[in-house]
């Protein structure tokens, strides 16, 4: 990736005077704007209509809750160091971003979806599938959404779909369907931006400032019926310490075996039992490079094909930090220790699992094809692909048996390669008007095949974990999943005031060729029996236009998602993590419902949502710490009947008061109980009644912003809530620890100042009043952001 980034370092610099001068040049050539192929969502009865020729996942129709965000909100409102950012305050959403440039954690939840939950949502950029269905949540491996394939400088607006209302989807969309619509221009352009973040980070023994940098570079023209785009984005980014080794203090026993140390901190662990923290364990250093290629090509006036290609490349490395010293003042990372007459030996003792050293090297690649009409005539229709690679996916670490500091120049460890692992999609999409454009019917109805590969493969290394070739095999797993879906659903406008919008989803759901190899003989070998099943998702809305203001709407869905190739063969082991897979997994299937009223208030939008999910087999992977094996044991199971309850207040308006205030907010409510399960996690029953995991009662946004003028504009956002559990038994009852998962209030602020027409700087703090907060790590605390953004 070195000609990336010197790509990147070049473009950043380029002469502000040559582009102006091309600038000139192209708009003598360009073509008007096509308004036809960059229309945002329209609402009529409670239903929202995409009237777009871009490439999206979205179907023409929506018939239920959906809201949005433009790319001029965004630079207005938010610290955006990543495109996840943009969900900061829609309603009911978090994504548990740890870091500037979090791959491997920062999962979205929505209202009756926790964080642990990748695969119940679903994420497209320009109808691209970005959400990682290859396993779900982050038990083993990582499967968040892919996030850096998608830059802040790109977005041209963001749309959240709520609930698996639409028969177009998969039953992923069970949470929300978030798609990104990218800008294409009309006439040529150009972009740079320059961020830098800093965070003073003050907890357990670590005080120190941890800082990020950011540099983006985009161009982009129209020739005719060629229209093209680029974007180069490269991310230093340095985050603070994610776990902590610790030790209980009833494991440890009274004497003086053992080195004697200091600086052990005192502390509860999520069950409230004393602890004691030894130092830091992962706190990353992560080099991305992102880039993107959009080409697009009007076939004729009304069909445009559309190709992405998009390479995103991490180098990272995870390292640790002992707050323990012995009587020469020197730090300690292995052996025996007693801390203040406890003494911590054999199975208790520190080892290179506790401190461990993870060096990570990744290039993955995405292709995106896509032609499309766009007549709105009686019929259109669209033709789209996309492939995801896992060109390189590596990740070495030391072994348990090789503690630092001699770990910090070799020896002993595991290098484990996902190379081969990705996926694939086809879709063929139509859109009938049976009576025209102003018919009463519109039709969406498609054939998709969404394939699934995972290939992960372990190996020891004896001599340096650094740099040495893989050897002994350690662990291999593999498979297969691939869903086959018809869809169709209709909008009809049956009366003038009501508009229904009913269909179904016809799926055929195959897992094959899954293995899991711990050596040759191992008897702990298996190879799994091919599945195949078949699943009728109905879906229904209706709305009603109870006044010329005031819009009642109901929707109801089944939705089935599928078990990933991870949950069902993907047992892993490192030092000091292990996940249990489960081939015999069996689908999970809810029913969901919403019940809305909209009211347009002149100066802004009020909605009230009632909201119900029953939910059978729920698929859960629940992480627990082993203190005997001294490591995370993570199982994925079926959880009888989860039952959510709960409603949602939204309002977004512009020009609130006086002219140029904005202001939007929301507050959600929800009662999300663990109701049958023959599992357990210590006895039986202690699951039943129980809330389920990472979902709070109560939580709650609020977003305000004001134009002082054509130059200045500044904005304060809050987000709330309220306590959580992480456990389905509801034991872990301190969240403010250490794998806890905490209440929290943060205020956010921006301050943009629009120099000229080219040059904008802003200047921000995320995280305002420094609230010390956790989902499991520690979220960042207060940070200063700076920008500094050019546009021609």
């Amino acid at each position: 990736m070195r000609k990336i980034r010197l790509a990147l370092a070049l473009a950043v610099a380029f002469p502000v005077s040559f582009l102006a001068a091309f600038s000139a040049a192209a708009q003598a050539q360009s073509n008007p704007v096509d308004h036809a192929f960059a229309n945002a969502p329209a609402k009529s009865l409670g239903v929202v209509t995409i009237n777009s020729g871009q490439p999206t996942s979205l179907p023409t129709q929506i018939p239920t809750t959906i809201e949005g965000i433009t790319r001029e909100q965004i630079e207005q409102t938010i610290n955006a160091t990543d495109s996840e950012d943009a969900l900061k305050y829609f309603p009911s959403l978090l994504v548990r971003k740890r870091y500037i440039g979090d791959y491997n954690h920062a999962i979205l939840s929505s209202r009756a979806s926790g964080t642990g939950n990748s695969a119940r949502s679903a994420v497209y950029a320009d109808g691209i599938l970005l959400s990682n269905f290859l396993g779900n949540g982050v038990g083993g491996l990582s499967f968040p959404p892919r996030w850096g394939l998608v830059t802040p400088e790109e977005i041209e607006r963001v749309d959240v779909m709520y609930g698996p209302f639409s028969a177009a989807y998969a039953g992923n969309s069970v949470g929300a369907v978030v798609d990104y619509v990218t800008r294409m221009p009309t006439k040529f352009e150009a972009h740079a931006k320059m961020g830098y973040v800093s965070q003073p980070f003050d907890l357990y023994h670590t005080n120190t400032t941890y800082s990020a940098t950011q540099a983006s570079v985009s161009l982009g023209n129209m020739h005719g019926d060629w229209a093209w785009f680029v974007n180069l984005n490269h991310t230093d980014s340095h985050g603070q310490p994610l776990t902590f080794p610790t030790r209980l203090l009833s494991a440890g026993v009274a004497g003086s075996a053992g080195t004697a140390v200091k600086g052990a901190v005192a502390e509860r662990n999520n069950a409230n039992a004393p602890i004691y923290i030894m130092g830091t364990g992962t706190e990353y250093h992560t080099l991305q490079d992102h880039a993107k290629l959009k080409l697009a090509y009007h076939i004729t006036p009304s069909v445009r094909a559309s190709y992405t290609l998009g390479i995103w490349q991490n180098t990272s490395e995870g390292r640790p930090v002992s707050y323990l010293r012995n009587a020469a003042g020197q730090p300690v990372y292995s052996g025996s220790i007693n801390i203040n007459g406890l003494a911590f030996t054999a199975a208790q003792a520190l080892t290179g699992a506790d401190f461990p050293l993870t060096n990570e090297s990744l290039m993955h690649t995405m292709h995106g094809l896509s032609v499309k009409s766009h007549t709105q005539g009686v019929w259109d229709w669209e033709v789209a692909a996309s492939l995801y690679d896992y060109g390189k996916d590596t990740k070495r670490q030391n072994a348990a048996a090789n503690p630092l500091p001699t770990a910090a120049t070799g020896g002993a460890g595991t290098i484990a390669d996902g190379s081969g692992t990705g996926w694939s999609t086809l879709a063929l999409k139509g859109i009938w008007r049976p009576q025209g454009a102003r018919g009463e019917h519109v039709v969406d109805l498609g054939v998709q095949q969404d394939s699934y590969v995972l290939k992960y493969l372990t190996s020891s290394i004896t001599g340096n974990w650094l740099n040495d070739a893989p050897g002994t095999l350690a662990s291999e797993v593999g498979g297969r999943t691939a869903l086959r879906s018809l869809y169709a659903q209709d909008a009809w406008a049956f009366a003038p005031r009501w508009k229904t919008v009913w269909g179904a989803r016809l799926e055929n759901w195959t897992a094959s060729n899954g293995f899991t190899t711990f050596g040759i003989g191992n008897p702990a070998n298996a190879a799994y029996a091919r599945r195949s099943e078949n699943f009728l998702s109905p879906k229904a809305a209706l709305s009603y236009q109870w006044a010329s203001d005031t819009v009642l709407k109901g929707s109801l869905g089944r939705a089935v998602r599928m078990p990933t190739v991870a949950e069902l063969y993907g047992a892993t082991s490192t030092t000091n993590s292990q996940y249990l897979n489960d081939p015999n997994l069996k689908p999970e299937k809810s029913w969901t419902t919403e019940l809305s009223v909209e009211k347009d208030l002149g100066h802004g939008v009020w909605r009230f949502t009632f909201f119900a999910e029953d939910t059978r087999d729920s698929l859960y992977s629940q992480t627990t710490f082993d203190p005997l094996a001294n490591k995370n044991i993570s199982r994925v199971q079926n959880i009888g009947r989860i039952r959510t309850n709960g409603l949602e207040v939204a309002y977004s308006g512009n020009d609130v008061f006086k002219k140029g205030l904005d202001l939007s907010g929301s507050v959600t409510y929800a009662d999300s109980l663990i109701k049958e399960n023959t599992g357990f996690v210590a006895v039986a029953g202690d699951t039943l009644g129980k809330q389920q995991p990472n979902i709070p009662t109560w939580r709650a946004t609020a977003l305000a912003s004001y134009r002082f003028d054509d130059h200045w504009s500044a904005s304060l956002g809050v987000r709330y809530s309220g306590p959580q559990f992480r456990t389905l038994n509801n034991a872990d009852v301190n969240g403010s620890t250490y794998q806890g998962v905490s209440a929290y209030c943060t205020a956010d602020v921006r301050l943009r100042y629009v120099v000229s027409k080219q040059w904008t700087a802003s200047l921000g703090i995320d995280n305002v009043n420094n609230d010390a907060y956790w989902n499991f790590h520690p979220y960042p605390q207060r940070s200063y952001v700076a920008e500094l953004k050019f546009d021609l």
